[in-house]
C-alpha cells in the first residue's frame, strides 16, 4: 500500500548515491586498465636481463592467482552464502539477464578482440581493452627507446588516474551507504545477517588461502620461512589494517633485501607482484561475483562453464588493479556486467 510506495521512493532516492558512485567507478576503468597494463608490459621489455626470474615470477603469480580464484569459486559454491537471500533483480538488471543468456565460449573468444579500441573504451569492455593494451605494450617493448616518450607519458597518466581512483574511492562510503540503505528500506534488517555470514565465510577463505601460500613458501624456503615471516610481519599488518598495500612497498623492499634477496631481483619482482599477484583481491572477486549471482539467482550461479569463463576473465582483468584500496570493486563491477549480473 501507501507505505510500500513511500519505502520504494526512499530507496530510489538513496540509489542515486550508488548510481553516482558506480558511474565514477566506470569512468576510470578504461584509462586505468590501459595505462597500468601498457606500462607494466613495456617495462618488462628488458625481460632479457631478468629473463629466468621474470618467467619464474610470472609462473608463480599465475598459479597463485588461479589457486585463489578457484578457492573463492569452490567456497562460494559449497557454502552458498547468497542463496537464502532472494532479491528481485530491478528492471534494468532483468533486461540484461535476458540478453546474456546465450553466452558461449565461441562468443567469448570472438568478443575478446576489439573492432575498435575507442568503442571498447566507450563501452567499458575490459577484456578488449586488455587485449589492445597487451599488443600496445609488447609493441612498445620491442621498439625500445623510440617508444620511451609514450611509455613515460602513460606512466604519468597511470599516476594521475590512480590519484583519481583515490578521489572516487572517497565517494565509496556514500555509494555503499546508498546501496545498503536502499536494500534495508525495502527488505528490512534481516539482510544484514546474510551479509555477516558472507563476510565470515570470506575471511575463512582468506585463512585457507594463507595456509596454502605459507605451505608453498615453506616448500621452497624451509626453516628460513620463519625469518622471512618475522621480517615482513610489520608491513603486512599495516597493509591489512589500512587495506592499502602500496603504502608499505618501500618498507617491504628494504626488508626483503635484508633477508638476502638481490636488490635487482626485488625491484623487478615486487612491483610485478603488485600488479599481477593479488591473491586476496582475486579470491574476493570470485567470491563477491558469485555471491551476487546467487542473491539475484542469475544463470551464472548454477552454470559451471560460465563460472570458469568468468574465472579466466578475472584472471586477466584483475591484472589492472594496482594496490589501491577497494580497487577490486572496480574490476568486479566491470566483469559482472559481462556475465549478466
Amino acid at each position: 500500500g501507501m507505505e510500500e510506495v513511500a519505502r520504494k521512493e526512499v530507496a530510489d532516492n538513496l540509489k542515486i548515491l550508488t548510481e553516482i558512485f558506480l558511474r565514477l567507478v566506470k569512468m576510470i576503468i578504461a584509462p586505468l586498465v590501459f595505462s597500468t597494463l601498457v606500462v607494466g608490459i613495456a617495462k618488462l621489455g628488458d625481460m632479457k636481463t631478468v629473463g629466468r626470474v621474470g618467467g619464474r615470477a610470472l609462473l608463480w603469480f599465475m598459479s597463485a592467482s588461479l589457486i585463489s580464484l578457484l578457492l573463492g569459486m569452490v567456497l562460494v559454491n559449497v557454502l552458498e552464502p547468497g542463496v537464502g537471500l532472494q532479491l528481485q533483480a530491478s528492471g534494468d538488471a532483468a533486461d540484461v539477464i535476458g540478453k546474456t543468456g546465450s553466452f558461449t565460449l565461441k562468443d567469448f573468444i570472438a568478443h575478446l578482440f576489439p573492432k575498435s579500441i575507442i568503442e571498447a573504451m566507450a563501452t567499458n569492455e575490459v577484456l578488449q581493452i586488455v587485449v589492445f593494451s597487451i599488443f600496445f605494450g609488447v609493441a612498445c617493448a620491442s621498439i625500445g627507446d623510440y617508444a620511451q616518450p609514450v611509455v613515460k607519458l602513460l606512466e604519468s597518466v597511470a599516476h594521475v588516474i590512480l590519484k583519481m581512483v583515490g578521489y572516487v574511492m572517497n565517494f565509496a562510503p556514500l555509494g555503499v551507504f546508498g546501496a545498503i540503505a536502499a536494500v534495508i528500506a525495502i527488505h528490512g534488517l534481516g539482510v544484514l545477517s546474510t551479509y555477516a555470514v558472507y563476510i565470515g565465510q570470506f575471511y575463512l577463505g582468506l585463512a585457507v588461502l594463507w595456509l596454502i601460500l605459507l605451505g608453498a613458501g615453506f616448500l621452497f624456503l624451509g626453516h628460513r620461512m620463519k625469518e622471512l615471516m618475522r621480517r615482513i610481519l610489520q608491513p603486512i599488518t599495516i597493509a591489512f589494517s589500512t587495506t592499502s598495500s602500496e603504502a608499505v612497498m618501500p618498507k617491504l623492499m628494504e626488508e626483503l633485501e635484508r633477508f638476502g634477496c638481490k636488490d635487482r631481483v626485488v625491484s623487478f619482482v615486487l612491483p610485478l607482484g603488485y600488479s599481477f599477484n593479488l591473491d586476496g583481491s582475486m579470491m574476493y572477486m570470485t567470491f563477491a561475483s558469485l555471491f551476487i549471482a546467487q542473491v539475484y539467482d542469475v544463470p551464472l550461479a548454477h552454470d559451471l562453464p560460465m563460472q570458469l569463463t568468468m574465472l579466466l576473465t578475472l584472471m586477466l582483468t584483475s591484472k589492472g588493479i594496482a594496490g589501491v584500496p577497494r580497487a577490486s570493486l572496480v574490476v568486479v563491477a566491470a566483469t559482472l556486467g559481462m556475465f549478466g549480473v
